[in-house]
């Protein structure tokens, strides 16, 4: 069950610096907020001036399952926020998740992106306190699905970034990333043993610590994180590991995204082709177990529908997704989205890759507030021997 507890616009803009608020066109359109509006008879506030720096909201508290089986309470809160004026600068955004199951399990992730005065700098922050029981299935694209061991550790996460502005759209920082696995334990203690072959910052009781600092190059030409329109994503960043700064091991890798946003003409109706590929990969020996390239584990934990996170582990991994989203309805209320993805890791020891796993799904979307385009996103996908149902707000990607 959904409950909406307030929702108030989130715009996510990310056009050109000379304008980047242009007016959503939203006449005869509808969304859940309007509906309890005038279902419980409530007047909206009038709309600020641009120059206005108003805080904005929302909040939505559901149960979804969480790694390692079960359930959990999860309340997703964002607050946008304008750094300067609205006509030359993004809105900045806070997202904080925590969720709780009742018995022991828990999170508190926080990620932000603040736009500083006319889009001069992007300040990007992800920071998070988990306790964390996670299956995993070893190492390659081809283990069976009862060759699975529960892992359970504390996971503290302190990624943050600055990124300059050199151009419209292109960015260019760095930034400093730490990721601490603590206590990694099984009650399995023999078969961990025999289970698990690599070397690196795995072993049972042990602790992995890696902390190293970081180039980060960004182009975006969306105009709305949450509900991409047509447009352009890069994303790269290149981490380098070092004792100097405490990490046990010194190692390297290479984050490279990619999206593109296709619009497919329509006089009324969004309809829409989204693609969305990534390269994530170690470039030398010493990843800690726990931090090499993962289904599920890119920044935003999004890729993999239809696949349990962590299912597929390697020392590169390469992801590909396409998903088709159109409204059902001409007031924008109801929509939906089909959509199919595939990865593949790397193999021990020659890092090939040689086998590929996919998976596909179909979703309805309700429109939560028609100033943002912001959906309540409702999710079922399914592979060849998983299947999940998703629920939040906002798209994938």
């Amino acid at each position: 069950m959904i409950v909406v507890c307030c929702g108030i616009s989130l715009n996510l803009h990310a056009q050109s610096v000379i304008k980047t608020n242009d007016i959503v066109d939203t006449v005869g359109k509808t969304d859940l907020i309007g509906i309890v509006s005038r279902a419980f008879h409530i007047k909206p506030h009038p709309m600020e001036e641009q120059t206005g720096k108003k805080y904005y909201f929302s909040i939505l508290p559901i149960t979804a399952t969480v790694p390692g089986g079960g359930t959990a309470l999860i309340t997703s809160t964002t607050a946008g926020f304008y750094m300067g004026p609205r006509d030359s600068t993004y809105i900045s955004t806070v997202v904080f998740a925590p969720y709780l199951n009742f018995a022991g399990r828990f999170g508190l992730p926080l990620r932000s992106s603040i736009w500083l005065k006319n889009n001069s700098w992007n300040i990007q922050g992800d920071t998070r306190f988990l306790y964390y029981p996670q299956y995993t299935w070893g190492l390659g694209g081809n283990q069976p699905d009862n060759n699975k061991l529960l892992l359970s550790y504390k996971y503290i996460r302190f990624h943050q970034a600055a990124l300059k502005r050199i151009t419209n759209f292109f960015y260019a920082g760095a930034g400093y990333y730490l990721d601490y696995h603590i206590d990694i334990e099984t009650d399995e203690t023999e078969k961990l043993k025999s289970f698990n072959t690599y070397q690196y910052g795995a072993a049972i009781d042990a602790n992995s610590f890696s902390s190293g600092l970081t180039l980060n190059l960004l182009y975006d030409t969306r105009n709305n994180e949450l509900n991409p329109l047509p447009g352009t994503y890069f994303n790269a960043v290149y981490r380098y590991n070092t004792k100097v700064l405490g990490s046990n091991n010194g190692w390297q890798s290479l984050y490279i995204d990619m999206r593109k946003y296709i619009s497919l003409k329509h006089e009324r109706k969004k309809n829409e082709l989204a693609l969305w590929g990534y390269y994530w990969t170690t470039l030398n020996s010493g990843t800690p177990y726990l931090d090499l390239p993962s289904i599920g584990w890119d920044p935003y934990n999004s890729s993999g529908r239809g696949i349990a996170q962590n299912r597929y582990r390697g020392q590169g991994l390469i992801y590909l997704e396409s998903e088709y989203r159109c409204d059902l309805t001409e007031n924008g209320l109801f929509g939906y989205v089909v959509f199919a993805n595939a990865n593949s890791v790397t193999e021990v020891p020659n890092r090939n890759f040689k086998y590929v796993n996919a998976a596909a799904g179909a979703g309805l979307r309700i429109k939560f507030n028609k100033s943002s385009a912001t959906n309540v996103a409702l999710d079922y996908a399914f592979s060849k021997d998983h299947r999940t149902f998703y629920i939040g707000l906002g798209e994938a990607f």
